[in-house]
């Protein structure tokens, strides 16, 4: 039976999203409010350009790490790339979901089957997909839960 599913027979829908203009303390009101772990981020024309999840908040609240150095000479030897940095420093100080949002954002069609999306999810290491229309406009999410209740209601 799940295998004759497609994601939107399992998808939410609507999509809760935000602009990249959005305040922060939206952004996290709505992930709280709704009690989801990540946010669409679409721009003007409805269309999907990034995400807002729960793990690039914990970047901002867990600060700016330097990562591990040396000392040689009185000079310092960062071992890992310092550029990184600047990313993160914007992270932590940024106020908008534009500061935080990531743009590797992973998506699907609403026809695509099941085991396809479970595959996805699995191979990209993500927690969601969203799903979207031919313009590029979230009309759903899939989550890994709702792959797992696919199959425990199949197997009742």
């Amino acid at each position: 039976m799940v295998l004759q599913q497609t994601v939107r027979d399992v998808m939410t829908s609507p999509v809760f999203s935000v602009k990249p203009e959005t305040e922060l303390q939206e952004a996290v009101a709505l992930l709280s409010e709704h009690h989801i772990g990540g946010l669409a981020v679409v721009n003007g024309q409805g269309e999907l350009v990034g995400e807002l999840t729960e793990q690039d908040l914990m970047v901002r609240e867990s600060g700016v790490d330097a990562g591990p150095y040396v000392m040689l000479l009185d000079s310092v030897i960062y071992l890992r790339n310092p550029l990184n940095w600047d990313k993160q420093v914007h992270q932590v100080l940024g106020t908008t979901v534009k500061d935080l949002m990531g743009q590797g954002v992973h998506s699907c069609s609403e026809a695509l089957p099941l085991p396809k999306a479970a595959a996805l999810l699995h191979e990209r290491s993500t927690q969601r997909l969203y799903v979207v229309d031919d313009a590029n406009k979230p009309v759903g999410v899939i989550t890994r839960g709702d792959v797992v209740r696919a199959l425990a209601a199949a197997n009742a």
